[in-house]
């Protein structure tokens, strides 16, 4: 089998992007940008805590990176593809980054495990009995609670959590490699539920795998909430949360209602391509992130 050349870069010339599609976004991805900077600037110049702060950083990088990979995606369709698998490739590092954050917040891997080991009561080698001391043990949500026993904390408590939130950066580059490799011999088909493209196979293993990371994290935040109280991790958590999690399933969506015919809007109905919806949208979206943490920050 040949590789057509002229699938890796699709030709819609009958598509262009509505003016006040391009002068709306622009205005968002603008601001959302100098707030961006403004907070990276104020971290820079207050760097007392890199071990903590480096993470950070890296979480707000998302803001600019989705920013303009959306924006760029909205004005030219032809890169669509592209920089979706950019901007989950580090919508994954910031995940990653997020967890880094907490652990450093403990005091680093040493004392994290250490803490983990102090509060799960590790070496008394008793197995986890119902009617066993519900002080350092975790107890799942539905519907892992049916699938898993309760985790203790300890040291396995930390690999599970460390490994559950890596995997997805594992996973979102491999399926963001064999994306590109796909769409090049034009049978990836981004946003169609069609069982001879490679699109829905992923859809379904990145949403398991996004599915885990976070369930890890919310494991994470359950076991260290307490130690934390004096940075708020809730509203940190939940900020982060809301964004890697309602952004993809926004895509999936929005993915479904376009293939259903239900977006019949006068909007919808100018932004041709699903593509270009869910660009649009993002673009918006990316001003509230910055101001959640500003506002975080500023609480904490």
């Amino acid at each position: 089998m040949r590789v057509n050349l002229r699938l890796l870069v699709p030709l819609l010339v009958q598509y262009t992007t509505p003016t006040w599609a391009t002068l709306v976004a622009g205005f968002f991805v603008l601001l959302s940008l100098s707030l961006s900077i403004y907070l990276i600037f104020e971290h820079l110049l207050a760097y007392n805590n890199p071990e903590e702060q480096k993470f950070v950083l890296g979480v707000i990088l998302m803001v600019p990176c989705y920013a303009i990979e959306s924006y760029v995606s909205l004005i030219n369709p032809n890169t669509s593809v592209y920089c979706g698998i950019l901007r989950d490739g580090y919508e994954a590092f910031a995940m990653y980054c997020f967890g880094r954050y907490i652990t450093a917040c403990l005091g680093g891997e040493d004392k994290t495990v250490a803490f983990l080991k102090r509060e799960g009561g590790s070496g008394s080698g008793q197995p986890l009995l119902d009617h066993a001391s519900e002080k350092g043990i975790i107890h799942h949500h539905f519907p892992v609670n049916f699938i898993l026993k309760p985790w203790k904390l300890g040291m396995r408590f930390y690999l599970i959590i460390k490994f559950g939130i890596f995997q997805y950066v594992i996973i979102k580059t491999v399926t963001a490699s064999l994306s590109l490799f796909l769409e090049a011999f034009g049978v990836y088909c981004d946003g169609e539920f069609n069982l001879r493209c490679g699109y829905p196979y992923f859809a379904a293993v990145l949403n398991f795998s996004q599915y885990w990371a976070l369930y890890c994290l919310v494991e994470w935040y359950t076991a260290t909430k307490d130690e934390l109280a004096h940075i708020k991790p809730l509203a940190k958590f939940l900020s982060f949360k809301s964004i890697v999690f309602l952004t993809w399933w926004q895509g999936v969506v929005i993915a479904i209602m376009y293939s259903l015919g239900l977006l019949r809007s006068p909007l919808a109905q100018t932004l041709e391509l699903k593509s270009s919806i869910q660009d649009f949208i993002i673009c918006i979206e990316v001003l509230i992130f910055p101001r959640t943490v500003q506002v975080i920050n500023v609480l904490a």
